[in-house]
């Protein structure tokens, strides 16, 4: 019996140290390592001239190991306290807590436990330099927003986790992100790291800056502004836009109400959107421009041809009539825009097939994304002409029966400022490289829609609309030209807009202002031409955008 239990005992060794030592030693080796991340730090979001609007900034999660702490100053020959009680005397200055709260925090049998959670570097470095036994730190990255609610609505914000949950953070979420590195090492039985064991460490690679199109003071601006038009006039809501026409620049995009993405959680979630891009609406009179520039483009009219006005008029069985009761006029096709005739749009419009009218309400990039780099867009409506029945084919004439957006809206009519050519909106500048330069992510795209001599021609028809000395959309040593709009929402409520282009004879701006869920009828001219001169003033002046000291036009109206 003994020599059978040697001859086990002895080929179980033979097969434990020797046959099977390799995968006893893998066993033994991964029961006892460890793999912890490194997480990347967030690459910073910038408006055009590198100013921070969103970064990331190096925390630290302190943890303690309460099996180990028993050790501390276990070999000191002067310290008068030891172990638990001296480790909370010395750490608790450092946390900010009492030395009973700490001790308490620092006792009992876990392996691993937070102590406080996203310090400043200055208390990790404090809290090591004591060499307390199982006291260690995990770099982590708190996301801030240095600028608070300026462009929120554009920045976006991400969760507790880090994790990218609106806007621009979650767009370039890739791109922001960068790659988590670990740390791989052995650990004994209380989680002290092996000093001679396995030890492996891939460094976090942080993420990328991306620079936006927006500048951070017009941006600002914008915002108030528009809050003010709101409120004023007790609105639900508001946007407004500042567009470059001819690089497709998006210099400010504001919101009201908006948020700031430093606490979200403590705004309604309807709110940390982007209603320029997101909510549709019908533009009203501000579509009329479309429908002149088809005609014009076509041929079938001209600034000087001649319509008789009537207040209201039928048109095959459906009445169309006019925003306000007047005697019977003689207008120009110039003064039909200046005088926002609904009637003389339509007699306008047919001169062209509904078909023509649609193919051009495509071309201006209506009922389709604009491909901004923003999540929740939508594209708006615009259905095909076939559909136009009944009264629709009259009303899509002064822009009624089909949708669109904000942005979508004053990058078309940015196709007047920019010689005909309609140029993609985009937000983005591009990634921020370490030198300070910014490399493109492409150029956009652009797709001309009228000639040349139109665009002309619908410059000069915005410009005489807006009379510069008493227009209050008028902008001071400015010619600007543009257009209201105002149309009625299903619930009852109405949108009152004013998209404008300065200056005038030379535009590279286009500016607009949308005032949402007014409970009473208020033309564009007063709610939303107002804000425009605001911010048109300011984005002008911002931009370094000179008066050309050329006088605004002035054309037959009326004949």
């Amino acid at each position: 019996m003994i020599l059978v239990a040697v001859l086990a005992l002895s080929g179980r060794l033979i097969w434990v140290q020797g046959l099977d030592a390799s995968a006893r030693a893998e066993d033994a080796i991964a029961q006892r390592t460890v793999t912890r991340t490194i997480p990347a730090l967030r690459g910073d979001i910038t408006d055009r001239h590198g100013t921070t609007l969103a970064s990331s900034v190096e925390r630290y999660d302190l943890w303690v190991n309460q099996l180990q702490v028993d050790q501390y100053l276990e070999n000191s020959q002067t310290a008068e306290a030891t172990g638990v009680e001296a480790a909370a005397e010395d750490l608790a200055p450092v946390l900010g807590w009492s030395v009973a709260d700490t001790e308490e925090a620092l006792t009992g049998d876990a392996g691993f436990s937070y102590l406080l959670k996203s310090v400043e570097p200055e208390v990790r470095d404090a809290a090591l330099a004591m060499r307390i036994p199982g006291i260690g730190a995990d770099r982590v990255a708190e996301r801030i927003y240095p600028a608070g609610s300026v462009g929120g609505n554009i920045l976006g914000f991400v969760g507790n986790d880090g994790a990218a949950l609106a806007g621009t953070e979650l767009s370039f979420d890739d791109e922001l992100g960068g790659t988590d590195g670990k740390t791989t090492y052995e650990r004994g039985a209380q989680g002290q790291i092996i000093p001679t064991g396995m030890q492996e460490t891939t460094p976090a690679v942080d993420g990328e800056d991306v620079a936006l199109t927006i500048d951070r003071d017009l941006q600002w601006k914008a915002q108030q502004t528009v809050a003010g038009a709101v409120e004023k006039w007790g609105a639900v809501g508001g946007s407004a836009v500042v567009y470059n026409a001819r690089t497709g620049e998006v210099l400010a995009l504001a919101e009201y109400p908006s948020f700031d993405p430093n606490k979200p959680s403590d705004y309604a979630p309807e709110d940390l959107g982007n209603r320029s891009i997101s909510s549709v609406f019908e533009p009203g009179s501000t579509g009329k421009l479309f429908t002149l520039a088809a005609a014009l483009e076509e041929g079938t009219v001209t600034p000087e041809s001649q319509y008789e006005i009537p207040y209201e008029e039928w048109f095959e069985g459906h009445r169309v009539k006019d925003s306000h009761h007047h005697p019977d006029q003689q207008l120009t096709l110039a003064g039909v825009l200046k005088h926002s005739s609904n009637v003389g749009t339509v007699k306008i419009s047919e001169t062209l097939t509904p078909a023509v009218r649609y193919d051009y309400l495509k071309a201006f990039g209506l009922g389709a994304k604009t491909g901004v780099e923003l999540p929740g867009e939508s594209a708006g409506v615009v259905h095909p002409a076939d559909q136009w029945k009944g009264r629709t084919r009259y009303t899509t004439a002064f822009g009624q029966g089909y949708s669109v957006n904000a942005l979508q809206m004053v990058s078309a009519v940015g196709t007047f400022a920019n010689d005909g050519v309609r140029i993609e909106p985009s937000l983005i500048a591009g990634i921020r490289q370490d030198d300070g330069s910014v490399r493109p992510l492409g150029e956009p795209e652009s797709t001309r829609v009228v000639s040349s001599e139109t665009a002309a021609t619908m410059r000069a028809l915005m410009d005489n609309s807006v009379d510069d000395e008493t227009s209050s959309a008028a902008v001071d040593g400015y010619a600007v030209g543009g257009k209201t709009g105002t149309a009625q929402v299903g619930d009852g409520t109405y949108t009152a807009s004013f998209i404008g282009v300065a200056p005038a004879d030379d535009p590279e701006l286009v500016v607009g202002v949308f005032v949402f869920g007014l409970n009473s009828f208020v033309s564009g001219s007063r709610a939303a031409a107002p804000a425009f001169s605001e911010l048109s003033t300011f984005a002008l002046q911002n931009q370094g955008i000179a008066p050309t000291g050329v006088a605004g036009r002035e054309l037959e109206n009326e004949w």
